[in-house]
């Protein structure tokens, strides 16, 4: 078997009870295990944190909005094709829809609160649901879905803010990169084709494309500029990722809009003490959560870095005398905030094979138990000397707490 097939995250997130399907929820609405739901939460809370140190304050809004929120925005003339049907409500005749972005309902949000150029850049970050109605046979795994978890933000900022805060966000989106042990394959300056999809306003496009050109190339980031690939409002950065097949996916964006600040008739109020409209800038730091534990689960073939490994320590006790200090060690660590567990059945060659995506392997026999001290394999093959548990725990949580995807580190 090659390793692209190894590496299949539909195989491998099945075998490793990551996620799952069922013919009665529905084509492209996966379900998360225990062991999924883990990698998916940790991922959350990374960017959450990872948001909230770089200014971002944090939304919750609704997955449905009135169907005229969506042709204000300019989802309906230009995206309708892929969002699902409106739901008429009572008797009425409202309809509402379950949203294809999140973009239009920060644009309330902000617009709900009058703002002072002093408080920009205003960046507004959420990790919500979206839906998309894709083709059956597009659907496939984690990477094509119908029910989105997005990872998305909008900061509102003056126009001489935009080049700096997008820059910004691509560093921001480098750096996640770097601790989840994620490769961008390339970068793709995504530029508008021909006909009605996109919004016909030249002037607008000549604009944003500039900018991006400029965060681009200000960056020092090589890229390459494809027609036919923008959003229908605006151009876009996109960070392209490859799986284990050579298909290429886009995971991360960000895009500099001005078409719907006009749109939602958005403005702040300038040092003149006049209205002024701010710009949009649109950024994704790992895009669909979906899609990101997809590329985890291929590029690391289900090791992930032990921050998001849903096992981070097993513990081995060689023979059942030693089942009490397994334990006892378990117990500690997860009192630490780690994810621990036992293995005592079966032989220890075989709970060794196991656990061999366990990153911390804590193996504890009669020697170790004698003198206070515990064995440890790392997941890469490599053995540590034996050392006392207190200091084992000490070095696991520091590494963990880390977020990286080095593995140990000498004292």
């Amino acid at each position: 078997m090659d390793d692209q097939h190894l590496h299949d995250h539909r195989r491998l997130g099945r075998e490793l009870g990551l996620f799952d399907t069922d013919p009665l929820m529905g084509a492209g609405l996966p379900y998360w295990l225990p062991d999924g739901a883990v990698v998916r939460h940790q991922l959350e809370e990374y960017v959450r944190e990872l948001e909230c140190s770089a200014g971002y304050r944090h939304v919750y809004s609704p997955v449905l909005g009135k169907r005229e929120l969506y042709e204000i925005s300019g989802h309906w003339a230009h995206y309708g094709d892929d969002m699902f049907p409106p739901m008429r409500l009572g008797g009425g005749g409202e309809e509402v829809v379950l949203r294809p972005s999140l973009c239009p309902h920060h644009a309330l949000i902000y617009r709900s609160r009058s703002h002072s150029y002093r408080e920009l850049p205003l960046r507004i970050a959420e990790l919500g649901g979206m839906y998309r109605s894709e083709l059956s046979g597009a659907l496939g795994g984690l990477t094509r879905v119908r029910a989105i978890q997005l990872n998305d933000a909008h900061i509102f900022c003056t126009l001489d803010q935009a080049v700096e805060e997008a820059r910004a966000a691509l560093a921001l989106i480098a750096r996640a990169y770097a601790d989840l042990g994620i490769r961008a394959s390339r970068h793709r300056l995504s530029l508008p084709g021909d006909g009605a999809k996109y919004v016909a306003d030249p002037a607008l496009w000549r604009r944003a494309t500039a900018l991006l050109r400029e965060v681009l190339d200000g960056s020092g980031i090589a890229y390459d500029a494809v027609e036919g690939e923008a959003a229908f409002y605006g151009p876009k950065i996109d960070v392209q990722i490859v799986d284990p097949a050579g298909r290429e996916a886009t995971l991360s964006t960000v895009q500099i809009d001005f078409h719907q600040p006009e749109r939602f008739d958005l403005n702040y109020i300038g040092p003149d003490g006049a209205k002024h409209r701010p710009v949009m800038v649109h950024r994704s730091v790992v895009g669909s959560v979906e899609r990101a534990v997809a590329q985890l689960v291929e590029q690391h073939g289900g090791a992930f870095p032990a921050w998001l490994a849903p096992v981070q320590l097993a513990v081995l006790p060689v023979s059942e005398a030693q089942e009490r200090q397994a334990h006892d060690l378990a117990e500690r660590a997860r009192a630490r905030g780690l994810r621990a567990e036992v293995a005592a059945e079966g032989s220890l060659g075989a709970r060794i094979r196991a656990a061999r995506l366990v990153p911390y392997q804590v193996v504890i026999g009669e020697r170790e138990a004698d003198a206070g001290l515990v064995a440890v394999r790392l997941r890469d093959g490599r053995r540590v000397d034996p050392l006392p548990s207190a200091e084992l725990l000490h070095r696991v949580t520091a590494r963990v707490g880390a977020r990286g995807t080095e593995l140990w580190a000498d004292a």
